[in-house]
């Protein structure tokens, strides 16, 4: 079973930004907010409203973000709270159940809907910066590929403030398709790939407001890195999570609970790796043991009912394909554990075993075929082998 501390990630904004004067997505607005209530009770249904009622991406995404801010209240009662959601869908349900959430509900709501309205996007955890200090909670916000194009959404902070311990809602613009560039200045990713700038900044620039792309720096390049990203294993992307946020500098607890937290979820994923792994190893001795003792059998019965010497030889083949296999699945397999190391032992020396056995009958064989028909019969003799089959992990 899998055991992980998830710190959810919380943070409203206190101050707001200038306000546009004038709302351009008026209609959008009006549309998205007719959404019938029956519809609202899981994403699936919202973004089927969306997609009926809005072609292009922005469309969408404004429709998305104007619903959330409208009708999620931020829960100032657990706003330090620290939740162990067993996974996102339970996560997406009590927030649309509740309607009030923090800024994980906030941006995992919209991730959710995006992502089923044909908006590609993900979740952002990392930390904030208002009026000049940086904030001592991490937050959570979302970037969306929008026409090729990345932009960034806060829904959390476009919903409204706090303001003497109570959420005031209040549209704010700012947090709506915001530019890279622009956001930076108050929201740092813990992993610089989603800062989505080819110069990004350091954890002791952000801190320092020095919050302006600095070209004399090394270029990132930030869109072959998504692509190696959306391609990686789930290992894979938390090994180089790790590498980047260390190399920009661990700033402060945050950053540093941030890099625990990956190491844990890569722990969890090499033990389930080589479970699976070893599991393939053991099915695949199985498999082979269970091949050799068809054949033990079929040669005790002196090879009747009769087959064409290619279709006995196919038997044997079958053992060795299978133990080969299984041995080469333990090649690529370690463990630091002690017993999973022993686990990799016992069953390499079950392979070596099965395989002595199994070249014995390639010899019987061997001799069988090079022997006359006539006199092929004087060769049997009984032969008795079988292996209790291994169990898994």
């Amino acid at each position: 079973m899998r055991f992980l501390f998830i710190v959810i990630l919380i943070g409203l904004a206190t101050n707001l930004h200038a306000q546009k004067t004038t709302n351009q997505y008026a209609e959008i607005d009006k549309i998205a907010l007719q959404i019938p209530e029956a519809s609202t009770k899981n994403t699936k249904d919202i973004s089927d409203y969306i997609n009926a009622n809005f072609t292009t991406q922005t469309d969408r995404s404004r429709a998305i973000f104007i619903w959330i801010a409208s009708n999620i209240d931020y829960d100032i009662e657990n706003i330090f709270a620290i939740n162990f959601y067993p996974n996102v869908n339970e996560i997406i349900d009590k927030v649309l159940a509740s309607h009030k959430g923090v800024c994980m509900h906030y941006a995992e709501l919209f991730n959710s809907i995006a992502n089923q309205s044909g908006i590609k996007t993900y979740v952002i955890a990392g930390y904030t910066k208002q009026n000049g200090t940086v904030d001592y909670v991490p937050h959570a916000w979302c970037a969306s590929q929008i026409d090729s194009t990345w932009y960034l959404f806060d829904p959390t902070w476009g919903a409204g403030y706090i303001q003497n311990s109570k959420f005031t809602r209040k549209i704010n613009e700012s947090y709506f398709m915001a530019l890279p560039e622009k956001l930076i200045n108050s929201h740092m990713p813990f992993d610089p790939l989603w800062q989505f700038i080819n110069y990004p900044l350091t954890n002791q620039e952000f801190y320092e407001g020095k919050t302006e792309q600095n070209k004399n720096k090394p270029f990132f390049n930030f869109t072959d890195s998504l692509k190696q990203f959306e391609n990686d294993s789930e290992i894979e992307k938390l090994v180089s999570a790790n590498r980047r946020i260390e190399q920009n500098g661990v700033k402060n607890s945050l950053i540093f609970e941030r890099i625990q937290h990956n190491q844990h979820d890569i722990e969890y994923y090499n033990n389930k790796s080589f479970v699976e792994n070893y599991n393939i190893a053991v099915n695949l001795f199985n498999e082979g043991i269970k091949y050799l003792n068809q054949f033990i059998d079929y040669r005790n019965k002196q090879f009747t009912p009769k087959k064409q010497d290619e279709e006995i030889k196919e038997m044997v083949d079958l053992v060795e394909k299978s133990l080969i296999a299984s041995r080469e699945k333990l090649a690529s397999i370690s463990s630091s554990d002690p017993n999973s190391a022993n686990s990799i032992i016992q069953l390499n020396r079950s392979v070596d075993e099965a395989t002595v056995n199994m070249n014995e009958q390639k010899a019987f064989l061997d001799k069988y075929f090079s022997t006359g028909k006539m006199l092929r019969k004087t060769l049997f003799y009984k032969y008795s082998w079988m292996r209790i089959p291994l169990n898994k992990e």
